[in-house]
């Protein structure tokens, strides 16, 4: 596990310097930077704001009894993008507004889902309840 991540990470780092130096040829050195700047604030503003919608959607769902599977998950994928928006690079950013987009959200929670029930029942993750 540890060599998949090492190998992604390596090429990870890759794509975006060759992003960030693809993208600086065409419109000069200073113009990808305050680029980069201003992606990481788009990407804080907008976590944020979906952060707060996701937040208040948790505590509807609470207050009425209900169980925010969906919400949560959701949370999560917006951390993530959050955290994808703030690295500099042009493809963790590409990544990172995909994971704050609602509608391509719901596509990813919903393959999420069923790549984790596809776990579940095929045994290979177990879930122990106690009480």
């Amino acid at each position: 596990m540890f060599r998949f991540f090492a190998i992604l990470f390596v090429v990870a780092f890759g794509l975006e310097l060759w992003g960030l130096i693809t993208i600086g040829s065409w419109i000069g050195g200073w113009n990808t930077v305050v680029l980069v700047i201003l992606t990481g604030i788009l990407g804080a503003w907008l976590a944020r704001q979906q952060g707060m919608q996701v937040f208040r959607m948790v505590q509807h769902q609470l207050a009425r009894g209900q169980m925010p599977t969906d919400s949560l998950i959701d949370g999560v994928l917006i951390l993530i993008g959050g955290i994808l928006l703030l690295l500099p690079g042009f493809v963790t950013d590409v990544i990172g507004l995909v994971f704050l987009i609602p509608y391509t959200r719901m596509i990813i929670r919903h393959l999420l889902k069923r790549w984790l029930w596809n776990l579940i029942s095929s045994g290979r993750v177990q879930l122990f309840f106690r009480r």
